[in-house]
């Protein structure tokens, strides 16, 4: 038997392996793109099949395809969403730019499957009625970052905070030096530190919803250029009903989908807010960098759970590696937001032509973003120790506690004060104590460092 057999299409007859489900287009995109060997991810690929379900029951239900048609290419369907076949689908990432071969691949494997329930399932007219790949790709982009954002990142984001303000509760009074420009500065709570952290992952929670909103309107129904050729008037309205119908997210049709066609201004969004998301995710790991560093000569304010070596030649080294990981997953991410920032600039006329590449990135970056916040929370905030000891010797030493006087002796001579405890290595409170008229008492009072990270007049 042959490795081979002859398929067909416009262009003439292609070679494709014998065992393989995608037909003469899927082969031709093969060949031609010889790229990254990278595929489209796997999550973009469902994506495609969901439309090519709902589609195929909202062509049923305009009575443009018979019931045994739809059943075939819903059961196809449904094997590929199950996983099944999941290597049939080769096309480079770099492909044509509307994601036509993406498209035909899929429609040719569901075909191939389908046809062997009900014969002569054809990939253009049976599984492609009523659509083109110019609405279909955009709209997979949109079904693909939903999905996402609600089934792995907004889950993922939930268990970081969840278990930052878990530690953040247990160091509530747990009291350190606060550093702006990396400089001693007035004390703060470790939960204050954590806190921070956690408002801003509930602002950015709310940014990534907001995005997902937009996301929620499809262009499917535009056909080839957004006027709808060759789709009934009411096939946007039945797609989208059987849609949200099988996903349980509310899709609606975009009301003029030429915008979802001719640009991509709703995943250019989202995929900023996945920058903005890095960003925060960056500020974390950077922050507890800081604050592991040491053990001897850094903050070391905290231990991070010691998870390997550090080192091939210094014996007993532990590095921050949960950290250093997602640093690098964030700088990932915002170099995927300019390219995808850069695709939505190709929007020509009535296409854009970069849209494998903006589906590719949005899915690459969600899934960063979700590992690398789950891997956060489990491998480093929920582990890590406080060096209490530490934390408060570097607190009662910390000569800008003088602030605390400014109200009672003047900035003046609260400075004269601060210099004198830096140069001698004296508590300010010592110094105040032979410098000031206050007593004792009120000085300890006024500097008392838990009462100092809760503001007001001392």
């Amino acid at each position: 038997m042959s490795d081979f057999r002859t398929e067909k299409d416009s262009l003439g007859e292609v070679e494709v392996p014998a065992d393989a489900l995608w037909g003469a287009q899927t082969q031709r995109a093969v060949d031609n793109f010889p790229v990254s060997g990278r595929p489209m991810p796997r999550p973009f690929i469902e994506a495609v099949v969901r439309v090519k379900r709902a589609a195929a029951n909202a062509n049923h239900k305009l009575h443009l395809l018979g019931r045994e048609e739809r059943d075939a290419i819903v059961h196809a369907c449904d094997q590929l969403l199950d996983g099944e076949h999941a290597d049939q689908f080769p096309v480079d990432v770099y492909q044509t730019g509307s994601g036509t071969s993406t498209n035909m691949n899929v429609n040719e494997v569901i075909a191939r499957l389908a046809s062997r329930e009900v014969e002569g399932i054809n990939p253009n007219d049976h599984v492609n009625m009523s659509q083109s790949s110019n609405d279909v790709i955009p709209t997979a982009i949109h079904v693909s970052a939903v999905m996402a954002i609600q089934t792995r990142l907004l889950p993922a984001l939930t268990h970081l905070q969840g278990v930052i303000y878990e530690r953040e509760a247990e160091f509530s009074e747990t009291v350190k030096t606060g550093r702006t420009h990396l400089m001693d500065a007035m004390p703060v709570t470790v939960g204050q530190e954590l806190q921070t952290w956690r408002e801003q992952l509930v602002t950015t929670v709310h940014r990534l919803d907001q995005a997902c909103n937009d996301l929620l309107l499809v262009p499917q129904g535009g056909t080839a250029v957004g006027t709808g050729v060759n789709a009934h008037e009411k096939f946007a309205e039945k797609f989208a009903a059987a849609l949200s119908e099988h996903s349980g997210f509310k899709f609606k049709p975009l009301p003029h989908p030429f915008t979802g066609q001719s640009a991509v201004d709703a995943p250019v969004h989202f995929s900023g807010q996945l920058r903005g998301l890095a960003v925060v995710l960056m500020k974390i790991s950077n922050d507890l960098r800081w604050m592991n560093s040491g053990p001897i000569h850094g903050l070391s304010e905290i231990s991070l759970p010691a998870l390997q070596p550090g080192s091939s030649i210094m014996p007993a080294k532990v590095n921050p590696v949960i950290p250093e990981s997602s640093a690098m997953v964030c700088a990932q991410v915002m170099g995927l937001d300019s390219a995808v920032a850069m695709a939505g600039q190709s929007g020509n006329f009535q296409l854009n032509v970069m849209l494998p590449l903006v589906g590719a990135n949005l899915m690459e970056m969600t899934s960063l973003l979700a590992n690398a916040s789950r891997m956060l929370a489990d491998k480093a905030i929920r582990g890590f120790t406080v060096n209490d000891r530490h934390l408060a010797e570097a607190v009662d030493r910390n000569p800008v506690l003088v602030t605390a006087l400014n109200p009672e002796i003047g900035y003046a001579r609260a400075a004269e004060i601060a210099k004198e405890a830096y140069a001698s290595g004296r508590p300010i409170i010592d110094v105040a104590d032979e410098r000031t008229d206050l007593t004792r008492e009120q000085l300890e009072g006024i500097l008392s460092p838990i009462k100092l990270t809760r503001g007001g007049l001392g």
